[in-house]
């Protein structure tokens, strides 16, 4: 082989390189931080079931943190393609400004939420402190680790569960708030996020129970061995979705528009549920929630809307400034 032929050789795999590198679209996905084995699984399925249907080769990026958090950095800037969060405030907050599509709940099936979970306890090996249900949380003792409702979806859904828990047992807006405040009063610190908060409970050995979702069950056993903790699922407890959104002013910079509705459609598929329930998330069709109904175990659940009105509405009356979560807590 003359040097001609090598020089020739070696311009066109250059050039077969830059346009491979061209051809491949790469997607970021910003999402919750407790999903990210979840959206791991997600991404390692999608890939090739894409370049099956397309013959396109894409990459999947992902970016983790509080919920609240994420959705202001994609707000600032942040060049996601979509969002999948745990509560529709988050996304909310990126249609008002321009962000998202204002019907960003009708582009998807299920008002946008292909999966959704519930809060349930995780406690030490052995359940020590005896812990059973929510009134357990607010004993003299009882050290509690949660996310500060403010930065997470995750505590903001344990908080209206617990709160949701004495409104469904009868009680009034003022007993829900006297109990809220003697659970927070166990509270030794308000974790950043679902991650950070397993992260305190489990290396930083903090509290006796940890108020979480339950689809951190799976995430703990994975990350820190299997009969580290014993789940408890409390008698009452709050449905919370887990919307998805396509990011349109980043898509349409992109060009990857396509690409991105291809993926969040991809979590309803068959093969996305099936991911979404082996990762103890309550998958949205029926019969792979029946097929998955040993690992969901039955608990009576109430919904945002049921006790709340909206998570809009909750925001307003509980997390924004000066709501009841500031009513009550105190920073130690």
């Amino acid at each position: 082989m003359n040097s001609r032929t090598k020089i020739f050789l070696a311009a066109l795999a250059v050039a077969a390189s830059g346009l491979a590198s061209a051809q491949q679209q790469t997607l970021l996905n910003a999402s919750y931080d407790v999903a990210r084995e979840f959206y791991k699984d997600i991404n390692a399925a999608f890939v090739p079931a894409y370049r099956k249907a397309t013959g396109k080769e894409v990459k999947i990026d992902q970016s983790h943190g509080g919920s609240s958090a994420q959705a202001r950095a994609v707000a600032d800037g942040l060049d996601a393609d979509v969002v999948t969060m745990n509560t529709t405030t988050d996304i909310e907050f990126l249609a008002d400004r321009g962000v998202v599509a204002r019907d960003w709940a009708n582009r998807f099936p299920n008002n946008a939420a292909p999966t959704s979970s519930t809060m349930l306890f995780l406690v030490r090996k052995g359940n020590p402190k005896g812990i059973r249900d929510w009134d357990d949380l607010v004993r003299p003792g009882v050290q509690v680790v949660v996310v500060n409702p403010k930065t997470g979806g995750n505590g903001r859904y344990a908080y209206l569960a617990a709160w949701g828990y004495v409104k469904k047992k009868g009680g009034t807006d003022a007993q829900a708030q006297d109990f809220m405040a003697r659970l927070y009063k166990n509270v030794p610190v308000l974790a950043r996020g679902g991650r950070d908060a397993t992260t305190a409970f489990l290396q930083r050995n903090t509290g006796d129970v940890l108020v979480t979702f339950e689809s951190e069950v799976e995430s703990v056993n994975k990350e820190f061995g299997a009969n580290k903790v014993d789940a408890v699922y409390p008698s009452i407890s709050i449905v919370a979705d887990n919307p998805v959104a396509v990011v349109e002013r980043t898509v349409a910079k992109k060009g990857t528009a396509e690409l991105a509705r291809a993926y969040l459609n991809f979590l309803y598929s068959d093969e996305g549920q099936e991911i979404a329930a082996k990762h103890s998330i309550r998958p949205h069709s029926p019969a792979v929630l029946k097929k998955y109904a040993a690992t969901f175990k039955p608990i009576r659940l109430f919904t945002v809307q049921e006790l709340f009105g909206s998570l809009a509405e909750a925001q307003k009356l509980h997390f924004n400034d000066g709501g009841r979560f500031d009513q009550i807590y105190t920073v130690k």
